[in-house]
């Protein structure tokens, strides 16, 4: 059951890789590419301890949550925030 449970996880983050993907458009200041950049890493590297806490973590159960599965998720909203805030100021600019 755990199997089918963590592998919401890794769906979640590869639909979230490939959104923005698809809709990344690249800031052109320096500090919100910045925000752009390091949003990008995290969200690439969350499927990737989302695919080890899968392996490791599901034969354990319920409690073989560890630090895999909270980094992943973390990793996922943060990145979105991280995107979020460099882009929300240079639309409101663009739309005035």
């Amino acid at each position: 059951m755990m199997y089918v449970s963590r592998h919401i996880y890794l769906l979640g983050a590869a639909l979230v890789n490939l959104m923005l993907g698809l809709y990344l458009r690249d800031c052109t200041a320096g500090w919100r590419r910045v925000l752009q950049a390091i949003g990008s890493v995290m969200i690439l590297l969350a499927p990737v301890l989302l695919a080890l806490a899968f392996f490791a973590e599901s034969p354990l159960g319920l409690a073989g949550r560890s630090w895999r599965t909270a980094n992943g998720i973390y990793g996922l909203f943060a990145g979105a925030m991280l995107h979020l805030i460099a882009i929300a100021g240079s639309t409101m600019k663009s739309a005035e």
